[in-house]
């Protein structure tokens, strides 16, 4: 078995571990207190995940959402990128699924694997086994796009108006591009400022199921960068992405400050 097929499963199966222990997390110490769960959510998460992949991978670099930032990562040839509880607001809530565990491998300058769990959904989707993309969306659908339910960003409100397209709330990025993924939605954008850590596992998960996956602009989005911010990102199916490209630059057009509400 080849080392990369050894790195889709070790993202996998380390997604599914982290989400596992944080179901057992939740039930055990139940809602009373969602701070502190989710205080709770994010360190077990991350010292589970840093842990193992420092048994797993101990030559290979890790940045993560609740780790301290290594400045060695920027001169290794492959890094981890985590965020052990992706949709922690959700996470804290009763009922919520939408919340998600994202674990990617970039090396020599791509994303090269990943997995997202969606553990509250007995979910995980992974470039061991990526998504099957139907090859046509329903005629006469509306279009679909995920967006935040508890921010929902001017710009994408704009947007949708003039595609004529349904928002569909929804918690964490991870849990947003797998609904794209899954045929729930057609379009994730996000013009609000993220991290690396938000889409890499996602990302790698798209694009290996054959979906569209850039910034804004259309231009390539890059991982393992000094800063890891992430302005903006586009996730969509392959079909739709000249047109969407074409209506974002429209509206940010209309709009001399650009874009720049979070999604």
């Amino acid at each position: 078995m080849s080392t990369i097929r050894n790195d889709h499963e070790v993202a996998r199966d380390l997604a599914i571990q982290a989400g596992q222990q944080l179901v057992r997390l939740r039930e055990r110490n139940g809602f009373d207190e969602p701070e502190v769960l989710r205080t709770l959510g994010d360190r077990v998460s991350h010292e589970f995940l840093f842990s193992a992949l420092g048994r797993l991978r101990p030559s290979d670099a890790v940045l993560s959402e609740e780790g301290a930032d290594d400045p060695r990562r920027l001169g290794a040839r492959r890094v981890w990128i985590i965020d052990p509880l992706d949709g922690t607001r959700e996470f804290g809530e009763v009922g919520r699924t939408d919340w998600a565990v994202h674990v990617a491998l970039w090396e020599d300058g791509e994303l090269v694997a990943g997995a997202v769990s969606l553990p509250a959904q007995g979910s995980t989707l992974s470039t061991v086994d990526p998504p099957w993309l139907p090859e046509e969306r329903p005629a006469g659908q509306r279009l679909r796009i995920t967006t935040s339910r508890t921010r929902p960003p001017e710009f994408v409100r704009r947007l949708a108006n003039q595609l004529g397209a349904e928002l569909v709330p929804m918690g964490s990025a991870g849990a947003k591009i797998c609904a794209v993924m899954l045929g729930i939605a057609d379009i994730y954008i996000h013009a609000g400022g993220q991290y690396e850590w938000d889409s890499a596992a996602p990302v790698a998960v798209a694009r290996a199921a054959g979906l569209h996956a850039s910034r804004l602009d259309g231009s390539a989005l890059t991982y393992n960068r000094p800063d890891p911010s992430l302005p903006d990102i586009l996730v969509c199916r392959p079909e739709l992405s000249g047109t969407l490209l074409a209506s974002i630059r429209h509206v940010a057009n209309l709009d001399s400050a650009g874009p720049h509400a979070g999604a």
